[in-house]
This record gives C-alpha cells, sequence and structure tokens, in this order.
C-alpha cells in the first residue's frame, strides 16, 4: 500500500467493495456488521480494531474502527451501519464527525503500548 494513501480516495474505493456486501435484510445484527466489515476491510488489506453497538435515541448504529497500513502510515477509518439496515458508511477517522472516530487512534496506540509490554 502507498505509503500516503488520499482519504477521499479511500473512502472511494472501500465504498466500491460494499455494493456485494450490503445487507438487504430490514435489521441488522451483530454478526452480519461484522461480515459485512470483515469483507470490506479485507477488499483493502485494513484490520479491525473494534465494533461497538450506539443507540441514539430510538435508532441506533453499528460502528466499527479500522486500520490501514501500519506505524508512521497507519490511516483510522470509521464504519458505520444503521442497524435498521441500509448503506455501510466508511469515512477516515479525520474526516468524520461521529464522537467514535477520536477513539481510534487512542485504541490502537494502547494496542501498540500491550504489544510492546509483553
Amino acid at each position: 500500500m502507498d505509503a500516503q494513501l488520499d482519504e477521499k480516495a479511500l473512502e472511494s474505493t472501500l465504498a466500491e467493495s460494499l455494493d456485494d456486501l450490503t445487507p438487504d435484510i430490514k435489521t441488522v445484527s451483530e454478526d452480519e456488521f461484522a461480515e459485512v466489515v470483515g469483507g470490506a476491510l479485507e477488499a483493502v488489506g485494513g484490520t479491525l480494531l473494534f465494533k461497538i453497538r450506539v443507540e441514539n435515541g430510538a435508532e441506533g448504529e453499528h460502528v466499527a474502527a479500522a486500520c490501514i497500513g501500519n506505524a508512521d502510515n497507519r490511516q483510522f477509518l470509521l464504519l458505520t451501519l444503521p442497524t435498521t439496515g441500509g448503506a455501510l458508511k466508511v469515512e477516515t477517522a479525520a474526516r468524520s464527525t461521529n464522537p467514535v472516530a477520536g477513539i481510534a487512534a487512542a485504541y490502537a496506540g494502547l494496542m501498540d503500548a500491550f504489544k510492546t509490554a509483553a
């Protein structure tokens, strides 16, 4: 992977790979979300950091944080899907307004520290 992949190009590449992976069902389970995210990340060589379900009033969404690259060339992604179904939204954490986006880099740093300590 190029050292500095353009954020828009990265989001576009992921969006194109998702056409066949978006669930057509009404309610999306955590397992189905994990399957969609796994397929998207496999297409671009990404690594899942964590996934959670966020309730926002009556509506909820599945959120996953992922990274592409390593060390200084690492970019963080946020993948979201409403629990009621629809299209998977993929964006770089740097461009996201979702509050979970800020957690991605911190989580990755914590995991790096654990690996170093082990």
